[in-house]
């Protein structure tokens, strides 16, 4: 089965909202209200959509998140059952302190298709390669780097790897330096920076570290649209992350996903631009217009493209 490409342009609609919603509150230190504003919108948005879904990782369980909860039911109930996963606002930080890369993203697969992640971190690791055996979690960084110089038929000192600049990853930044790899170090965003393997035109060739399991998801269904690689495991470091995990059906809680196993079947992917980065360019207000950009893809129809809408401004 496939999603209805009808549904494409309901989505970037949807994150061009949210974007916008958001963009009123860039630069204004209040990350609370920039990312309420994104929720807002998009909940809004998603409920006038002739579809049936439920929110399967969003904002957080009922008792902290009134909107767009994992498993608050989405839609008019008049149309295809799907799973959503959102993250309204990715880069609270960048739009709170007016920094380049902050996201409205959204991702859709049909129903069961999509891994229901815990808020918790997540060993992640991409690249544009999808055979097996070349980059792999369990594989020590160097010689990840090495295969994949050999795949790439490049030099390490020729490679580029993108990791979040968090005290965690010492050791992998230490270990990369040592093979000479450029590092391209991002503060936050870590959908944004997993996607940067998909082009050449970022120059990077593998994401890996530390972060939060959601965002792997998120990344995971865009990934899927390009045909890279990509693997997460999920770290539970306290008894109420284990509860939580088993409760929504992990039970083996040291397992490595594949890409194959975290999305399923067909998929839409939209991030909008709320400010500037390196995937798309943030929010501009001209006059009674705004104009976003936006990444979108769609698995079934091999759509993988940049939309840019220039519509009316409702205040």
């Amino acid at each position: 089965m496939a999603i209805d490409k009808k549904f494409i342009d309901q989505f970037v609609n949807v994150t061009s909202k949210a974007a916008i919603a958001s963009s009123y509150f860039v630069g204004k230190k209040d990350k609370i209200a920039a990312d309420k504003a994104a929720v807002d919108s998009m909940r809004t948005e998603l409920n006038k959509m002739d579809i049936k879904a439920e929110i399967v990782i969003g904002e957080g369980e009922l008792d902290d998140a009134p909107m767009l909860y994992i498993g608050e039911k989405i839609g008019t109930k008049n149309g295809p059952e799907l799973d959503i996963a959102v993250d309204p606002l990715e880069g609270t930080n960048f739009a709170a302190n007016n920094l380049p890369g902050a996201l409205s993203v959204i991702a859709i697969a049909e129903k069961n298709n999509l891994f229901k992640a815990p808020e918790t971190y997540m060993e992640k690791i991409s690249t544009k390669v999808r055979e097996r055996n070349v980059v792999d979690l369990d594989y020590s960084v160097k010689k990840n780097i090495f295969n994949l110089s050999e795949y790439l038929n490049k030099k390490p000192e020729n490679l580029t790897a993108c990791i979040l600049e968090r005290p965690r990853h010492n050791k992998i930044i230490a270990e990369l330096r040592d093979l000479k790899v450029k590092i391209k170090f991002i503060s936050d965003g870590d959908v944004s920076g997993a996607l940067l393997v998909t082009d050449e035109k970022y120059s990077v060739d593998i994401f890996l570290g530390t972060g939060g399991g959601p965002e792997g998801v998120l990344a995971a269904a865009a990934l899927d649209a390009f045909n890279c690689g990509f693997q997460g495991r999920f770290l539970f470091e306290t008894d109420k992350d284990k509860q939580r995990a088993k409760e929504m059906g992990i039970v083996n809680l040291v397992k490595k996903y594949d890409l194959n196993e975290i999305i399923k079947g067909d998929s839409i992917f939209c991030a909008t631009g709320i400010t500037s980065g390196d995937l798309v360019s943030g929010i501009k207000i001209e006059e009674d217009k705004f104009i976003s950009e936006t990444l979108v893809t769609h698995k079934h129809s091999n759509l993988k493209k940049v939309v840019k809408l220039n519509q009316k401004l409702i205040r």
